[in-house]
């Protein structure tokens, strides 16, 4: 939800002003502030979408999602080639800028970023539940891990090749700048367009495990979630406030990947796995 604000109200985490989406068709107005923007993207949105008890009514989101994710990767690409063969692309940095003590612990900031993208299995028990045919999960975990790395390897390393030094903690939001070429704010706005779609048919996925297992959490010895109503509307509208608030509190993805990878992502990637294994 940060990246979505930052990409449909723009953003100014790195100290300078990043127009976003909206901002930069109609101007700035309250009604495209980032806390209206996401207020309105909440209860159109990602309320809708977080009503389905099952994950399998999700399938199309996800398809789509997944079709929109592709385009972004497709047009980066492009981009990229079409100014490296007209030789407006410098070469990157390819390795850390360390001067001192200070910047060489800067480099392990990274670390719990990069520790986030080992925790993607959340889904996987609730999808194997789902299955007609349980012996199928092996290959969709197979398919799913070939084609999420070959989408984010592929856009680490033309994002980079086209923002080199300035690229941003959100890449997103570099693509607010002439970027050299014929059609360049059109391709900018398809580019930030089609991810924040991206992200919007993302969020019911992600958070569909996080209130199952809230839901087990807090109530362990309760009926079933998707029999309970009323527990799982409170569950649903409690998570759904708390990740709205946070949107618009944290100022950058960077904070929140941080954050996420110390924390959540240590314990469930190695702590937890290694517990269950001693137990």
């Amino acid at each position: 939800m940060i990246i979505i604000g930052d990409v449909l109200s723009g953003t100014s985490s790195s100290g300078a002003h990043h127009a976003g989406v909206l901002e930069g068709w109609f101007g700035e107005h309250w009604w495209n502030a980032r806390a209206f923007v996401l207020l309105i993207t909440t209860l159109f949105v990602f309320s809708p979408l977080a009503c389905f008890k099952r994950i399998d009514s999700l399938s199309y989101t996800s398809a789509l999602s997944v079709a929109l994710a592709v385009v972004f990767l497709v047009i980066t690409v492009g981009i990229t080639i079409v100014k490296l063969l007209n030789g407006s692309i410098a070469m990157p940095r390819l390795m850390p800028d360390v001067t001192d003590l200070t910047s060489f612990w800067k480099l392990f900031t990274t670390v719990p970023v990069l520790v986030t993208a080992f925790i993607c299995h959340y889904n996987v028990h609730s999808i194997d539940n789902e299955l007609e045919d349980s012996t199928q999960i092996k290959p969709v975990v197979r398919t799913a891990l070939a084609l999420c790395s070959s989408v984010y390897i592929m856009t680490s390393i033309f994002g980079f090749l086209l923002f080199g030094d300035g690229t941003l903690d959100d890449v997103l939001a570099n693509f607010d700048m002439d970027l050299g070429i014929p059609y360049s704010s059109l391709l900018n706005d398809a580019v930030r367009v089609s991810y924040a779609a991206h992200l919007m048919l993302v969020f019911p996925i992600v958070f569909f495990p996080l209130r199952l297992n809230l839901d087990g959490l807090l109530f362990p010895s309760a009926r079933p979630f998707h029999q309970a109503n009323m527990r799982f509307a409170l569950i649903t509208i409690g998570l759904i406030a708390t990740i709205f608030l946070g949107a618009n509190f944290i100022p950058s993805i960077w904070d929140a990947f941080q954050f996420t990878g110390a924390t959540a992502a240590v314990c469930l990637g190695f702590i937890f796995p290694a517990s269950l294994t001693l137990r």
